[in-house]
C-alpha cells in the first residue's frame, strides 16, 4: 500500500451499496469508488479522479464489441496515483473505481445518446448536448479514438441501473467531502484530475498542447487568484501551463464551481506522454518523476489554498 493511503484511511463507499436487482447487463463493480483521507484533515482541499476507474467487469467487456485493450482509450490512466499521495498533504481524494467506458462520472447523471437504446427515454433525460453528439455521455457510445463500445442497442433499464450504482455514489460521496471541507474551512478547493492524449491540439493554429491545461470554466469556478496560484505553483514545477483551451472544464467543474460561496473547482489535465506509454497504455519510466513533481504541487496548493476559499476572496 502506497505511503499516501498507509498514512490516512480508506473508504469504500459502500453505503452506496450497488443494487442486487436481477437486471440484464454488465454489473457494475462491487466498489464503486475509494475515498482516501488524511488522519486529520488540515487542508480546504479535495482532489478527485473520476476517469481512471479500471475495473473492467467480465461481463462488461463481453458485452462490448471491443476488447479489454481498446476499452482503456477513454481511461485516464493512472491519474489516481499520480495525486496518490494527497492524504500526506492533508487533503482527501475520491477516486471512481468503475470505467469511464462504462458510466461517465464526469456528466450530468442522465445525458444520453437515444440512438443507444431500445425504446424511448424519459423526459428527464438530457438528450442534446455537444458530448452526446460526441459520442460521449453518461453511457459512452465511442472510446476516445471514436470506436463503438456496443453493437447492439441497450435497454434504459440497464442504464439507470449503471448510473444508479455509480454515478450517483460518486458525487453524493463527492458532495460530502465538498460540505465537509467548507464546513471546517469557511471554503473549499475542489482540484479534478484528469489527463489528455498528447496528439489533441489546441484551438488556435493547432498548436500542440503543453504539459498541463488548467480549466476553470473561463475564470466562473474558481477565483482567480486561486487559478494563477495553481498555474504559478506548476510553472515553478517546471510544467507548461495553458488554461482553458480546448478543455475548460467538464460535468464537476461547472456543476460544484461557485466561488461566491467559497467552493472553487480547478480541472487539470495532463498531457499523457508526460508519464504514459499510450500505445501499451503503461506507466513510462518517467512517472515517477513527474508523480514527485505533482507531489510538490500538491504540498505547495494545500498550504496556500486556505486564505483564498473564503467567499469574500472571490470578490
Amino acid at each position: 500500500m502506497d505511503k499516501g493511503r498507509d498514512a490516512g484511511q480508506r473508504e469504500d463507499g459502500t453505503g452506496d451499496t450497488p443494487s442486487s436487482a436481477a437486471t440484464a447487463g454488465p454489473q457494475a463493480p462491487a466498489r464503486p469508488i475509494d475515498i482516501f483521507r488524511p488522519n486529520a484533515q488540515t487542508a480546504p482541499v479535495v482532489f478527485a479522479s473520476p476517469h481512471s476507474g479500471r475495473n473492467y467487469t467480465p461481463d462488461f467487456v463481453e458485452q462490448s464489441c471491443l476488447d479489454a485493450t481498446a476499452l482503456r482509450r477513454s481511461e485516464d490512466a493512472f491519474v489516481d496515483q499520480l495525486f496518490r499521495r494527497a492524504p500526506d498533504f492533508g487533503a482527501p481524494l475520491i477516486r471512481a473505481n468503475f470505467p469511464r467506458a462504462y458510466v461517465d462520472a464526469n456528466r450530468e447523471a442522465y445525458e444520453l445518446d437515444p440512438r443507444m437504446f431500445s425504446g424511448a427515454l424519459p423526459d428527464y433525460v438530457v438528450t442534446r448536448s455537444p458530448r452526446i453528439a460526441a459520442g460521449l455521455g453518461t453511457i459512452a457510445r465511442v472510446v476516445a479514438n471514436g470506436e463503438e463500445i456496443y453493437g447492439h442497442p441497450l435497454t434504459f433499464a440497464e442504464a439507470r441501473r449503471r448510473i444508479e450504482d455509480t454515478h450517483r455514489p460518486y458525487h453524493r460521496a463527492l458532495m460530502g467531502l465538498i460540505d465537509d471541507t467548507r464546513q471546517a474551512f469557511g471554503g473549499c478547493l475542489l482540484v479534478d484530475c484528469h489527463s489528455m492524449p498528447s496528439n489533441v491540439t489546441g484551438t488556435r493554429n493547432d498548436h500542440p498542447l503543453g504539459d498541463i491545461i488548467l480549466g476553470d470554466c473561463h475564470g466562473t469556478a474558481a477565483a482567480p487568484a486561486m487559478t494563477a496560484l495553481a498555474e504559478r505553483l506548476l510553472r515553478e514545477l517546471g510544467f507548461s501551463v495553458t488554461r482553458n483551451r480546448p478543455y475548460a472544464g467538464g460535468y464537476t467543474t461547472r456543476h460544484y464551481g461557485r466561488p461566491r460561496a467559497g467552493v472553487h473547482v480547478l480541472q487539470i489535465e495532463l498531457n499523457r506522454a508526460l508519464y504514459l506509454d499510450e500505445a501499451a497504455i503503461a506507466p513510462k519510466p518517467e512517472m515517477a518523476g513527474i508523480a514527485a513533481r505533482l507531489d510538490d504541487f500538491m504540498a505547495q496548493l494545500c498550504a496556500g489554498a486556505r486564505r483564498l476559499v473564503l467567499p469574500e476572496a472571490a470578490e
